[in-house]
């Protein structure tokens, strides 16, 4: 085997070849971690990855490299596998036989912060992944500047969230502090507003004068909330307002509705 392809002719690998075993290995968060790799399954995420450079090998069927010649003409290093070992490497029902072993992409807080921010979401204590990562592709499409994961999130890497963020998990500074004081002084010292969405909030998004500034908005846990201690350390605490009889807006509509408030302000 070269460093690149495999030699024409050679047997796929299967789920039992080692390296195939050790890509396995990052569908769990402690190996990720321990790694500093994850694995970003389907062609779109792969396409991102090789655009930003961090893929360090791509797993990929004989089917799936038909379907996807660009993509493994991209990557330095492409490995084939059967579909025994695409299944396993796989967090969805049906595989799509092209996955690439990437570095992870969470930055230190004050770098992802960087200079004069003017858009930020922090999720706080979100547990879905699916949320995170439509949050992550919606601050990207409002053209946020950073995403930070503070307090016990949902880890970055996770499969679903890597797909439901459409490769946005590439585009834009993401940041995972655990502690979420930290990131609220990290906020501060950048300059930026904190902003709690807050069903209860008196404020309303449609005329809250505090939008038009640098905003970071605080989205809370999808079952709880902002926590007491959250709401009382931000700086502010808005409402998105309710005209029909729906109960409330899940987290990732009410993330959408509220970036994009900011972002339309930002430059009205």
């Amino acid at each position: 085997m070269s460093t690149k392809h495999q030699r024409p002719g050679d047997v796929p690998f299967t789920h039992r070849t080692p390296r195939v075993v050790a890509a396995r290995r990052l569908t769990r968060r402690s190996a990720r971690v321990e790694a500093g790799r994850f694995l970003a399954e389907g062609a779109q995420a792969v396409r991102e990855a090789l655009s930003y450079g961090r893929v360090h090998e791509l797993f990929v069927t004989d089917e799936a490299a038909e379907r996807h010649p660009e993509l493994v003409a991209e990557a330095a290093r492409v490995s084939r596998i059967n579909a025994r070992a695409a299944e396993l490497l796989s967090e969805t029902v049906t595989p799509q036989g092209i996955v690439a072993v990437c570095d992870t992409v969470t930055v230190d807080l004050d770098a992802a912060l960087g200079r004069s921010p003017r858009l930020v979401a922090v999720l706080v204590d979100i547990a879905d992944p699916g949320n995170a990562g439509t949050v992550l592709r919606v601050a990207d499409a409002a053209g946020a500047d950073a995403v930070v994961f503070a307090g016990r999130c949902v880890d970055v890497h996770n499969g679903k969230c890597i797909r439901a963020s459409t490769g946005s998990l590439f585009h834009l500074p993401v940041a995972a502090e655990p502690d979420v004081d930290r990131a609220l002084e990290a906020c501060g010292r950048a300059g930026l507003t904190t902003v709690a969405a807050h069903g209860y909030a008196e404020a309303d998004l449609t005329t809250a004068a505090v939008l038009d500034r640098p905003t970071a908005w605080l989205f809370g846990n999808e079952a709880h909330g902002l926590s007491d201690e959250v709401l009382a350390r931000s700086d502010s605490a808005v409402r998105v307002p309710l005209y029909g009889k729906a109960e409330s807006l899940n987290l990732a509509t009410a993330a959408a509705v509220c970036l994009y408030a900011s972002a339309v302000r930002h430059r009205s």
